[in-house]
């Protein structure tokens, strides 16, 4: 079945609208407390630096704080950026959050793909995939609370030991992200679960499946588990209204606003994001129809982006909330035995 989650990657356009950052964390605190009430499974914020294409740099203290402000919701990283960071200050923040969330951490990791955030830390494009490997060992190895030493190409440790480690054992959730097509059976062999943006990556649904079933197909062969552990949760944008017409007319603006700001990706306009089913807005019909094009293409976890674009805080709680009333019980009908 599949699983409903929210993402955000926390756009913040402070030369346009007048909220504040501090006003936009409280906002995404607000949202993943609704979150939870409402039943969804996750909530995930992004990593992103020296620029207002994102505003949470430091993705674990957001976590902390949500942490405390929810109690059964997992909270997620999408992604954590491996190669900016030393790999045993990860692993240590992130045990942090799974301790004080009480073991509901999920961690999406990547290589990064912004140029001005590899020349804003001074590592060169060119060794990002090499130091991402790197920094994923170390951090595993870290996260087994064994002490480890570890000679690197770009990290030498000696004899080291974590003070504090997750509350998951053997070790909280990983997924790995991608931007590319290509690079999904990749992801596969390494016996990883995989997490995408479609946006970002695919023109067709059919394209997408394709992908899907590469990743999963090299997952089995590396990892020879169950297919139902090669999961692939994937970012979206939502917004549910009464209608299409009333979704168009309240959160267009917004989308429009989010396309023209970003620093990845085509430019779409609206009306072909809708034709592809690239965005999911509309009524809670035309959401589940979309929905399910995408279980059918065999992604596991629709991480709803409904904070986008500068969108107001009330417009996401009621598209948050007419969502989980009908789209989440929708699909969690379908579980239930027949009377």
């Amino acid at each position: 079945m599949l699983r409903f989650g929210i993402f955000s990657v926390v756009d913040h356009y402070p030369a346009e609208l007048p909220r504040t950052s501090g006003q936009l964390f409280g906002e995404l605190l607000d949202q993943a407390e609704a979150a939870e009430q409402l039943g969804f499974d996750s909530f995930w914020v992004a990593e992103h630096h020296f620029h207002e294409y994102g505003a949470i740099p430091s993705p674990p203290i957001w976590l902390a704080a949500a942490a405390q402000r929810t109690r059964r919701i997992r909270l997620g990283a999408a992604v954590v950026v491996l190669p900016f960071r030393n790999p045993l200050q990860v692993a240590e923040d992130y045990a942090m959050v799974d301790v004080l969330s009480g073991g509901r951490l999920n961690l999406g990791a990547g290589s990064g793909y912004l140029r001005h955030e590899f020349e804003g830390f001074g590592v060169s494009l060119e060794d990002k995939r090499d130091r991402f490997d790197e920094s994923l060992d170390i951090v595993l190895r870290a996260w087994s609370g064994e002490r480890f030493s570890y000679d690197g190409r770009f990290h030498q440790i000696r004899d080291v030991r974590l003070n504090i480690v997750p509350v998951q054992r053997p070790r909280p959730p990983v997924w790995i992200a991608v931007l590319r097509n290509e690079a999904a059976p990749h992801v596969g062999k390494r016996g990883f679960p995989m997490m995408m943006i479609p946006y970002a990556t695919t023109e067709t649904l059919a394209e997408l499946a394709d992908t899907v079933t590469a990743f999963r197909d090299a997952f089995v062969r590396a990892a020879g588990g169950d297919p139902k552990d090669a999961t692939v949760p994937f970012g979206l944008h939502a917004y549910c209204a009464d209608s299409f017409e009333r979704a168009t007319a309240e959160a267009k603006d917004a989308m429009d606003r989010y396309v023209r700001t970003r620093l990845y990706a085509r430019r779409r306009p609206y009306e072909l994001l809708v034709e592809k089913d690239l965005i999911a807005f509309g009524s809670p019909e035309d959401v589940i129809r979309v929905a399910r094009l995408y279980e059918q293409a065999g992604l596991t976890d629709f991480l709803a982006i409904t904070n986008f674009g500068g969108l107001a805080h009330a417009k996401v709680l009621r598209s948050m909330e007419l969502m989980a009333k009908h789209v989440l019980s929708a699909f969690r009908r379908r579980l239930e035995p027949a009377p």
